[in-house]
């Protein structure tokens, strides 16, 4: 950054560089105030202005208001604070042993000019982080990609007891789908990308039918954090992404294969491994403030209800319970793990009912030969009495075959 004397030296000779500066001035105080009133809104609407919050520092007092941290809390701790080592002493989670074969592996981008002893460090707060939410939250399942979002939460945030209530909050009121027992959730997610792509530019759509959207799943899972390379760059982009409402994210992924339509379209069609390569692979020369300023306008444009896969999403999913950033802010850990249990609850049901279906395929001709008998017996050793419709049904069929 320049020093004050080199500013006023490149203002004197450069006047445009003074209405930067002063432009500059004006945001850092926007961003000050909306800060002090714990202003989401305001907020949103300068994390998506060109720049972002702009520094570091701007971020360690907007990030907290935007993740629920109210400003008397979000404050940036004092260095003397003591961290919390509570957590220490709660037991393991099921999945600490991935956690830091994934953490031997972090920062390979950025930071920059850091000695071997410094990114040891930072690889020991970075597995104590992560170590610290799962602990404390042991119903969320770690899941690989996890670390890279928690990495540039480090790297922002100076106080360790500030990273891990911000990256719990996360984790449960806006990454919570992916955070399940399976991915099922996640894939339900990335099929909003055609719908998208239908809605915006129906020949791309038409051109990528056979291409699974699973070529997303990277980004997506990591708020683009495993392949944006730039610090700088992925700082920014969490501005935006921590300002707007989680299913943001999708779209911006899909406002990236748009601006890719050229590169697409010189490829084969019938070739959709080949596409799925290209589409995996993120850009790395790409003008965020161009893709943000699109991405919200593809977002006014076709809304989450209009696409048809949205139907399909859960309503305890945090696309939907996370719809407002502002509502979400004001959520709390207890709602997020509830919503999280409901979640699960559905994907258990969903499992059952596919044992049902498999089953009595499997034994489709000797159901044929008995009739409905079998049919309802399935039902009564797969489903639980207490699952609505299908105790009714049951309840039914033994009546009717006079059980």
């Amino acid at each position: 950054m320049d020093s004050e004397a080199d500013q006023v030296s490149q203002t004197a000779e450069d006047p445009s560089r003074h209405a930067e500066l002063e432009i500059d001035n004006q945001k850092v105080s926007a961003i000050l105030e909306a800060c002090r009133w714990n202003n989401v809104n305001a907020l949103q609407s300068l994390a998506e202005s060109e720049g972002g919050f702009l520094t570091d520092e701007l971020r360690r007092k907007a990030w907290p208001v935007l993740l629920g941290v109210p400003n008397s809390q979000g404050e940036e701790e004092r260095a003397d604070d003591t961290p919390d080592a509570s957590w220490k002493e709660l037991p393991r989670h099921r999945d600490e042993e991935q956690v830091q074969l994934d953490v031997n592996r972090a920062f390979i981008y950025y930071p920059v000019n850091q000695t071997d002893a410094q990114l040891d460090e930072r690889k020991r707060e970075l597995s104590e982080l992560i170590t610290h939410v799962l602990r404390r939250y042991p119903y969320l399942c770690y899941f690989q990609g996890y670390h890279d979002i928690c990495q540039v939460f480090l790297l922002v945030l100076a106080s360790p007891n500030q990273r891990a209530r911000l990256v719990a909050r996360l984790s449960a009121l806006r990454i919570r789908d992916y955070m399940l027992t399976t991915l099922e959730p996640t894939i339900h997610q990335l099929r909003l990308i055609p719908d998208i792509l239908g809605a915006a530019d129906p020949s791309l759509r038409r051109h990528l039918a056979d291409t699974e959207p699973f070529y997303a799943l990277a980004g997506t899972l990591t708020m683009y954090a495993h392949d944006i390379q730039t610090y700088g760059d992925i700082a920014r982009l969490f501005d935006v992404l921590l300002s707007r409402e989680p299913v943001f994210s999708i779209y911006l992924f899909a406002q990236i294969v748009l601006h890719r339509r050229d590169e697409l379209f010189e490829q084969d069609p019938d070739d959709p491994s080949m596409l799925h390569l290209i589409l995996s692979k993120m850009p790395q020369k790409m003008d965020l403030e161009k893709l943000i300023a699109d991405t919200a306008r593809l977002f006014r444009r076709f809304p989450p209800e209009s696409l048809p896969a949205w139907r399909r999403i859960s309503a305890a999913s945090c696309l939907k319970t996370a719809r407002s950033t502002e509502d979400c802010a004001k959520q709390t850990m207890e709602e997020g793990k509830a919503f999280f249990e409901k979640q699960l609850k559905e994907l258990q049901a969903a499992e059952r009912r596919r044992k049902v279906l498999k089953t009595m395929w499997r034994y489709r001709k000797t159901a044929a030969a008995l009739g409905l008998a079998v049919a309802v017996g399935l039902i009564a050793v797969y489903i639980p009495r207490d699952s609505g419709p299908f105790t009714k049904v049951s309840a039914f069929f033994s009546k009717f075959l006079g059980r």
